[in-house]
Formats: C-alpha cells, sequence, structure tokens
C-alpha cells in the first residue's frame, strides 16, 4: 500500500485540516461548517492568525504602509506605481516595506498591528489617527511620534494625482522622516 492509498478517518482529517472549504459554498456557509465541525471546540478567531496575515513586501526595515481599498487586496495598480516611485526616492523598495490594507483589518487593533510587524515608521495613507485606533488625533503631513513610532497620516495615494500640492507636502514629510 501506498501513500497515495493511505485512507484517514475524519476525525484526523479533520485535526489536520480544521478550516475546510468545500466548493462551491459561499463565505457564510464555509464559516458555518468550520464551526459545526465537532472534534474543533474553539470559535473562529476575530483577528488573523499569524499565516493569514496579508501583507504585501518583505518588511526589513520595519516600516507599515496602510491604505484602504475595498476592492483590492493591497492597493491598486497605478497606486503602487506611485508608492514605488516615492519609497525609490527615499532610497527604499518594498522589500523594506509591508503594506496593508486596513479593509482586511477592521477587527484588528492597530496595537496588534504594529506588535506583530515590529513597525518603527507607520504611514496612515487616507486612514485618520482616530480611524486605525490610536488614542491620540493629529493632522496630516504632521510627522509624529508615539511610543516610539513614527506616524504620518496623509491624504490617500490616489488624491495626489489630482493636487501637487499634496505630492509636495509629502516629499517634505519624507524628507524629515529619513533625513535626505
Amino acid at each position: 500500500m501506498g501513500l497515495n492509498d493511505l485512507r484517514l478517518p475524519p476525525a484526523v482529517l479533520s485535526r489536520l485540516y480544521p478550516t475546510l472549504v468545500i466548493p462551491g459554498e459561499s463565505g457564510e456557509a464555509q464559516r458555518q461548517t468550520q464551526v459545526a465541525n465537532p472534534i474543533q471546540s474553539q470559535k473562529i478567531p476575530e483577528t488573523p492568525s499569524p499565516t493569514a496575515w496579508k501583507y504585501l513586501g518583505n518588511n526589513q526595515q520595519k516600516i507599515l504602509v496602510v491604505v484602504n481599498y475595498r476592492d483590492a487586496v493591497h492597493l491598486p495598480d497605478e497606486e503602487l506605481s506611485f508608492l514605488t516611485s516615492m519609497l525609490a526616492a527615499c532610497k527604499l523598495s518594498l522589500g523594506d516595506v509591508a503594506i496593508i490594507n486596513r479593509n482586511n483589518f477592521q477587527n484588528v487593533p492597530y496595537k496588534e498591528i504594529l506588535s506583530h510587524f515590529q513597525s518603527r515608521i507607520v504611514f496612515l495613507f487616507g486612514i485618520e489617527p482616530a480611524e486605525f485606533g490610536l488614542p491620540v488625533s493629529f493632522p496630516s503631513y504632521q510627522v509624529q511620534s508615539l511610543a516610539n513610532v513614527t506616524f504620518l497620516y496623509t491624504a490617500a495615494l490616489e488624491e495626489r494625482h489630482t493636487d501637487p500640492l499634496l505630492k509636495s507636502k509629502l516629499w517634505v514629510c519624507l524628507r524629515n522622516i529619513f533625513s535626505i
């Protein structure tokens, strides 16, 4: 008998694969299938597990870029292109940052996000500090330090295409943060 012929009992399969996705079921039906599993007594976690964090980049410099797009996994291509050129001007690349879409992490507290990514610099593009969950409020285009993390809240990336003044304000802040 070879490995391809091995048959596992349902109890073993449910322990190996606690979340089974049945093709053709909607998201709610999948959720009910997971909760109804008798072997798995725990509830579905509200926050993502470490393997479920969706982000773009390698986070080598511990720089977190937070955007908010309902219709994109991370961010639209045009905004990614602008962000990439902005990073290049700061002598950084996508490998240096982690880009998360706040829309994917609505129920995750900011402290958990900062802890997971070990962020030392956080850019909030189009997300007000209070919306991100920060206990302080500060104006846009003002570099702000809080608990050894540098924050910058600015307009959303797509707004830079229509307003060159916003692009220049951002550049002034980036020069301040990265000493360029």
